[in-house]
């Protein structure tokens, strides 16, 4: 191996570990709590966001579809600056309403969809299930007002 090989070898190692940690680095802190005085997005007067699929009430299949929809505002990735926009999360079976001054959190309950995502697969066990949706800003914080869905009640069949 020559000595230019060596060295464009090592600082293409380099820059892959550097693009690597600064990466974990990013997703460790994605859902930490935005610094005191972190400012809101605005969302406009009449923005909405809402289930367009299925309905509140329906009966559905173990696994099915949600399709998300929204008015008045744009899907923007997460971490994409885009003035009135955001992202779709998506609550199943959240536990009471988030606080609307922080990333939403990310766990079973709390589904985002940080690369603009407009519809999911869901697999549910069969039983009743709400579904809600929250608009979520670069940051995944709900705008300010938050732009969020009625909570629909859906039921799994047991298939």
């Amino acid at each position: 191996m020559t000595t230019k090989t060596t060295v464009s070898a090592f600082l293409t190692i380099g820059i892959l570990a550097l693009v690597a940690g600064w990466l974990v680095a990013q997703d460790e802190h994605k859902h930490e709590t935005p610094p005191e005085g972190f400012p809101k997005n605005p969302s406009p007067e009449g923005a909405e966001v809402y289930i367009i699929s299925p309905k509140d009430g329906d009966t559905v299949p173990k696994t099915f579809t949600v399709q998300f929809g929204l008015k008045g505002m744009g899907i923007a990735p997460a971490g994409i600056a885009f003035p009135n926009s955001g992202h779709h999360h998506l609550l199943v079976d959240a536990p009471g309403e988030p606080d609307h001054n922080l990333p939403l959190p990310a766990d079973d309950n709390h589904l985002h969809y940080g690369a603009g995502q407009t519809e999911t697969e869901l697999t549910l066990e069969p039983g009743k299930h709400t579904l809600q949706l929250v608009l979520g800003d670069l940051n995944h914080v709900p705008h300010d007002p938050p732009v969020v869905s009625k909570t629909i009640t859906i039921t799994v069949e047991d298939n």
